[in-house]
């Protein structure tokens, strides 16, 4: 059976690299649960250990952090996976692979581990590129005013000073929020 050029080149391609990143996305998200186990009880002061070792005992320490870790890669990976999602699915999950990518290079975690992270941004860049009309427009409307419905600019002193003594009643609230006792 013969599939049109077009059928191939946006859903055939675009699927596949999608799978690659859910499926690993699943895997590292579910090997959160199990993956920092006895990293916590490491014999060593923090001056003796790798980078590697205090990263591992950082996250080993809290089970409920690296679960929560977890679960993130676990959604990025549900968004990517259905078409109507995947642009908010790539947003989300480049944030946990760049994160993991800073943390790997400065802890000098496992070369392995590293290209694994950076393959996979590399695969969400390419389904960025494919998706770049759609990317740019949400940006657009993000950024700029909408034309209809707008109102005309009025007023704008007092929003101002309005503004800015809302934002110091909330730093004065922060404040007493923030206090240690």
């Amino acid at each position: 059976m013969k599939y049109p050029h077009s059928i191939f080149k946006s859903e055939v391609v675009e699927n596949a690299i999608s799978w690659i990143i859910v499926f690993a996305m699943f895997v590292y998200g579910g090997a959160k649960l199990i993956q920092f186990e006895g990293a916590v009880s490491i014999d060593k002061t923090v001056s003796e250990m790798t980078g590697m070792q205090l990263m591992w005992a950082f996250y080993g320490y809290s089970k409920s952090f690296a679960i929560i870790l977890g679960i993130l890669e676990i959604t990025g990976g549900i968004l990517i996976l259905f078409p109507r999602t995947r642009l908010i699915g790539c947003l989300f999950t480049t944030t946990l692979l760049v994160n993991i990518i800073i943390q790997d290079i400065v802890f000098e975690v496992n070369t392995g581990a590293l290209k694994a992270a950076i393959f996979y941004q590399f695969l969400i860049l390419i389904l960025f590129w494919r998706k770049r009309k759609q990317l740019f427009l949400s940006i657009k409307m993000l950024l700029i005013k909408r034309k209809l419905n707008q109102s005309p600019q009025t007023g704008v002193i007092p929003k101002f000073l309005i503004t800015v003594v809302l934002f110091m009643a909330l730093r004065v609230l922060e404040y007493y929020i923030t206090i240690f006792h």
